[in-house]
């Protein structure tokens, strides 16, 4: 059979009793907890102080038992170690009997408020949204091969989101696929967007604008909370779709502000792939002394263009000899860092005197006065 008996004397709490209309009930009540407090302390104190004396003795008996000697010499010691044995455990049988009584005395203590039951757990959980994931600390090259393997392993879902036209559909969508709401599908959406108005695609650039600015919301909604994105999808679409006015507008004009920046950006990029082509074309024709032969050809006097452009040397070396030695030299100088006139076929050498050269080439030979033997003499 169960033993109720425990249950029969317990303290009831300090104020499930009546109390006289003349009496503070408050001030009673405290009085009373206050005393049963101090009660139990008390009760407490006698039991530490007792613990520690028990163990105190224990320690001296162990201590004496080893001063003991078989030695017969050490018979008178060991007579004073025995009579010092004798009070010690004279005194254990007294905190035996000390210990009895602690016991009784706290099993005959009524139960209350502060004994009936302890705590079972000495640990506390306490259920929070999930904290939104950082990665500042990342380096740049660590974001981006993080971007890459992302988009590697999660193109086809990205790009199906971004083709989403209802509110539900997306909602769904996420919800099925929470580790899409991050920053790296947002930075997904806006190049593609990039690329796609690029391609004159304006109409689809428009509608995936419109769901990267939905991640975008998103994002920051999950940084005003500061909680995880994935915990900010249902309570995004949940407002977008039911809106105020206000609300509506503001983001739709968050849309279009992107939109114009998508055209902006594209357009850049198109100034700048153009720019690099033209680049590469003129490098490409630049000459063996790293002259554009376009910019040489514009840059000659008149006269010189019309010999480069009939491909006449004959009226090319009459020009050379009507013009200024000096200034002949500099316009065939550059002739041939362009590339438009190759010196005796390409292969002669420079010397250092190479303007000079290239004039004497392209003059005409000068008229020599026949001569004899007789002359020299």
């Amino acid at each position: 059979m169960v033993d109720y008996s425990k249950w029969k004397d317990i303290e009831i709490s300090d104020d499930e009793d009546d109390t006289h209309p003349n009496i503070d009930t408050p001030s009673l009540f405290r009085w009373r907890h206050k005393a049963r407090v101090e009660r139990m302390e008390e009760a407490q104190k006698e039991k530490e102080a007792f613990e520690a004396k028990k163990k105190d003795t224990e320690k001296k008996l162990k201590e004496l038992q080893t001063k003991l000697s078989d030695d017969p010499e050490a018979a008178e010691k060991n007579a004073q170690v025995k009579k010092e044995l004798e009070k010690v455990e004279e005194e254990k049988k007294q905190l035996k009997m000390k210990e009895e009584e602690l016991q009784k005395k706290e099993r005959q203590t009524p139960w209350n408020v502060d004994t009936i039951s302890k705590p079972g757990f000495a640990k506390t959980v306490i259920n929070t949204k999930p904290s939104r994931v950082k990665d500042e600390d990342l380096t740049e090259e660590e974001r981006e091969k993080r971007m890459q393997e992302f988009v590697k392993q999660n193109e086809k879902l990205l790009k199906k989101y971004g083709m989403l036209r209802k509110y539900d559909d997306s909602k769904r969508f996420l919800t099925e696929q929470p580790d899409l709401v991050c920053d790296n599908t947002a930075n997904y959406l806006v190049i593609w967007c990039i690329q796609l108005q690029m391609e004159n695609k304006k109409e689809l650039m428009a509608h995936v604008a419109h769901q990267c600015i939905c991640m975008q919301y998103m994002l920051e909604l999950s940084k005003q909370l500061d909680v995880d994105p994935r915990a900010c999808v249902g309570m995004f679409f949940s407002r977008i779709q039911v809106a105020d006015v206000e609300y509506k507008k503001q983001f739709d004009d968050e849309v279009e502000s992107f939109k114009d920046r998508i055209r902006k950006r594209s357009a850049e990029k198109l100034a700048a792939a153009q720019a690099e082509v033209e680049e590469e074309e003129r490098l490409a024709r630049l000459g063996p002394g790293g002259l554009d032969p376009e910019e040489v050809m514009n840059s000659l006097p008149e006269e010189l263009q019309k010999c480069f452009e009939s491909r006449d040397v004959k009226l090319l070396q009459d020009t050379i000899a009507k013009m200024e030695p000096e200034q002949a030299r500099y316009h065939m100088k550059r002739c041939v860092d362009a590339g438009l006139w190759v010196p005796e076929g390409g292969n002669k050498e420079d010397d250092g005197e190479e303007g000079e050269e290239i004039y004497q080439e392209a003059s005409p030979e000068p008229t020599k006065p026949a001569t004899s033997t007789d002359d020299v003499d």
